[in-house]
């Protein structure tokens, strides 16, 4: 059975990718936006670990360990610092102040999952890790240098930072573009495998990138995903499909069905499109 994990983390940007990080794996990840909730959710339910950022308002995780390592009932539950500090001398508070130990940020998408599961038992890892699930296995995350490019398009850093987390531990590099005029420099210079954009952006939407897109011969057959937090319009719909989209993703972006979708239009082989032009 995979463990219960609770990640608590005023910043809404980190606290999303740790979680999709989880859930991408298996675990049955839960979140809270600060200390005294975070106490709070801890102190009301079961977790197998809890990962909580030091630097938040009102109760930083120094405050919150005290708390935590103070109750009977959680003592014996994994306590792991989610940190930037660095220096050596935070290094030993941290663990002095409470915790079982720490991981540094930026979290690094390829070993942030597995860093976790040391502070786990086998028996509760996740099903994921281990044989990739009873019946959709999952590859075993790595990084690699020659797996097939995925271009990412997206005004929103946070949003490129969820593709990039989603796919790169799975073998996958991204390229990614704040802009569509971005997106069309990188074009010159690679040949992706498939090319994900948001369709509402400012200036230049990701209608217009996937018409400029269609239009250059070389890259009329790469398989092009629309994401979108908003509802799709009919007409917005119609137009993608014209100008030759593939697939529709609502946000909030589940990690493994992206991650099926992309395997979907790939196929088996996609040994032509694992290459830069």
């Amino acid at each position: 059975m995979s463990a219960r994990i609770l990640v608590v983390d005023d910043n809404r940007a980190n606290l999303d990718l740790a979680l999709y990080l989880l859930r991408a794996f298996g675990y049955e990840a839960e979140a809270a936006d600060d200390g005294p909730n975070g106490l709070a959710a801890a102190m009301a339910s079961r977790y197998d670990a809890v990962l909580v950022d030091i630097l938040m308002p009102d109760m930083d995780g120094y405050e919150f360990a005290r708390r935590f390592k103070a109750e009977p009932a959680l003592a014996g539950i994994p306590l792991v610092a989610i940190t930037a500090l660095a220096m050596v001398g935070d290094r030993e508070r941290i663990v002095s102040m409470g915790f079982d130990g720490y991981i540094a940020k930026p979290i690094d998408p390829t070993t942030f999952v597995r860093r976790i599961e040391a502070y786990l038992p086998a028996a509760s890892h996740s099903s994921s890790t281990t044989s990739g699930g009873p019946e959709t296995p999952a590859p075993s995350p790595t990084r690699s240098n020659d797996g097939p490019i995925i271009l990412a398009v997206d005004n929103v850093q946070n949003n490129l930072d969820v593709v990039r987390a989603s796919l790169e531990p799975f073998g996958y590099r991204v390229f990614d573009a704040r802009s569509a005029d971005e997106a069309l420099e990188l074009l010159k210079r690679h040949r992706p495998a498939v090319i994900l954009s948001d369709l509402h952006m400012p200036k230049v939407d990701g209608l217009v990138l996937i018409k400029k897109v269609r239009e250059i011969t070389e890259l009329r057959d790469v398989p092009f995903i629309f994401v979108s937090s908003t509802a799709w319009h009919p007409n917005d719909r119609r137009r993608a499909l014209e100008f030759g989209a593939n697939k529709f993703i609502m946000r909030p972006i589940d990690p493994q069905k992206l991650r099926t979708e992309i395997e979907t239009l790939l196929g088996e082989t996609v040994d032509g499109d694992r290459t830069d032009r």
